[in-house]
C-alpha cells in the first residue's frame, strides 16, 4: 500500500522516497555517491529514522560509482536501522559498487538484494522473524 512518494532535487542531490506500511524506499537518482552527496544523504537517513522509519531499502540502480564517503553514508544508514530495530537492504547494485563492497568486506555486514522486489521480500522476512522472536519470548 503506497502512502506517498516525493522527489527532492537540491543543488547537489536528486532522490525520491516512497513510504510504504512496513518500509521506506529511498531511490538515489545520481551516478555517483561520493563526498559531494554523502553528507546530504546522511542527513536524509537521520531524518527518515527520526520520523519513525524502521526498515529502509536503498535503491542504488542509477549509482555507478561509490567512494569511501559514500560507503560511510551507507554504514550510517545501516547503524540507524539497527538502532531502530529495523533492517536496511541495498538494492540494484552496479558491478563497481558490488566490487567495492566485497573488497571492503562489507558484504558480510550489509543486506544486499539484486532487485527492489527481493529487497521487499527480505524486509518482510525480517519482520516475520522479529514477530516469531517476540512470540517465543512471551
Amino acid at each position: 500500500m503506497l502512502l506517498f512518494t516525493f522527489t527532492k532535487k537540491n543543488l547537489t542531490m536528486k532522490y525520491s522516497i516512497t513510504k510504504e506500511e512496513k518500509y521506506s524506499l529511498l531511490a538515489l537518482d545520481e551516478e555517483k555517491l561520493d563526498s559531494t552527496i554523502a553528507p546530504k544523504i546522511k542527513v536524509e537517513f537521520v531524518t527518515l529514522f527520526q520520523s519513525g522509519v524502521q526498515n529502509l531499502i536503498l535503491d542504488l540502480q542509477k549509482v555507478r560509482y561509490v567512494d569511501s564517503s559514500g560507503l560511510s553514508a551507507i554504514l550510517v544508514a545501516h547503524r540507524l536501522a539497527g538502532d531502530a530495530s529495523g533492517y536496511l537492504v541495498l538494492a540494484g547494485l552496479s558491478e563497481h559498487v558490488t566490487k567495492l563492497i566485497n573488497i571492503s568486506r562489507l558484504d558480510s555486514v550489509l543486506n544486499i538484494a539484486p532487485s527492489i522486489e527481493e529487497a521487499v521480500d527480505a524486509i518482510f522476512m525480517s519482520e516475520l522473524e522479529k514477530d516469531l522472536e517476540n512470540e517465543s519470548k512471551e
